[in-house]
């Protein structure tokens, strides 16, 4: 039995329907949770509430928690530590090998032209705080109470269906919708992205690798070096458009902020775009043989399945 916590969202359902290459046995749980494949096992929690989760994750060998919370950073600080609190207990109690799907905020603001994953942790932002909190209970947990842990590291992400994934929003649906296409503070930066179908293969197959445990791994990510203008360009081209996009400027983002939470949040993050944000897979890569999908083809399968 394998049970993701946090399944429905951009990574939980497509790492439902890979992890039928490892198991036939596949719990999903969610306060709201509906099946991905026909014979998935469902239950119903909030993953605040510790019984639950312990009762959630019984018979299973590996959790993947892939649970996403509001882009809110008051709710990440109430949320995020009693959810891996009552995570590493539960899986503890019954045994459990732990794959936790993790970012980069972590890291500090100048490793993020070349993100690995022995970049040093020391985050700029209040919500690369929470996140460091969690980190560190994770590899206490790991190195301290035997828990086998492993920390699967993603860049911002897009992908087919991506309801958070950052070039669905900027570029990809407003193209699709005909509105304007959109970026943050520098078009002319390099910034990677992973996409969702990718990380979802790499999580499966590090979850069922015995010797990935109790170590950090980066999701695998296309290596290509693209500017914001570079993905504008080719999100034009595809959808046979002229090239038409407008920058949202820290100092406007703070004016939308006084009005919308979600982009008041994005605020203080714009460190990872006002300079070049590259993110290393090559560890990932290189153990497991694996070719990232291009930015071209992986922006051609999202752009598409929006129009479907």
């Amino acid at each position: 039995m394998q049970v993701i916590l946090g399944a429905g969202g951009d990574i939980g359902t497509p790492l439902a329907k890979e992890l039928r290459k490892h198991t036939d046995k596949i719990r999903l749980v969610a306060r709201n949770v509906q099946k991905v494949n026909p014979d998935d096992e469902l239950f119903a929690a909030d993953l605040t509430n510790g019984e639950l989760v312990k009762k959630a994750i019984i018979d299973a060998e590996v959790v993947y928690l892939t649970v996403g919370f509001p882009y809110d950073v008051t709710i990440w600080r109430k949320n995020w530590p009693l959810v891996v609190d009552n995570v590493i207990s539960a899986c503890l109690e019954h045994q459990t090998k732990l794959v936790f799907l993790d970012n980069v905020y972590m890291y500090d603001r100048t490793e993020i032209p070349h993100m690995k994953e022995d970049s040093k942790i020391n985050p700029p932002s209040e919500k690369g705080k929470v996140r460091k909190i969690v980190l560190d209970k994770l590899t206490t947990a790991m190195q301290e109470q035997g828990l086998p842990v492993i920390i699967a590291r993603s860049a911002d992400f897009y992908g087919p269906g991506a309801k958070n994934g950052i070039l669905n929003i900027l570029l990809l649906s407003p193209l699709k919708k005909g509105g304007k296409m959109m970026w943050q503070s520098n078009a002319d930066k390099i910034h990677s992205f992973t996409y969702t179908p990718d990380a979802a293969k790499a999580v499966a197959m590090l979850g069922n690798t015995t010797d990935a445990y109790n170590q950090v791994w980066h999701l695998p990510t296309s290596s290509q070096k693209l500017t914001g203008r570079e993905f504008v360009k080719i999100s034009s081209e595809m959808a046979n458009k002229k090239v038409s996009f407008f920058i949202l400027k820290p100092w406007l983002m703070k004016i939308i902020g006084l009005f919308d939470k979600t982009m008041n949040n994005l605020v203080e993050m714009q460190y990872q775009n006002t300079q070049d944000y590259f993110f290393d897979s090559s560890k990932f890569c290189e153990r497991f043989d694996f070719t990232p999908t291009s930015y071209e083809a992986g922006m051609k399968e999202t752009f598409d399945y929006s129009k479907a």
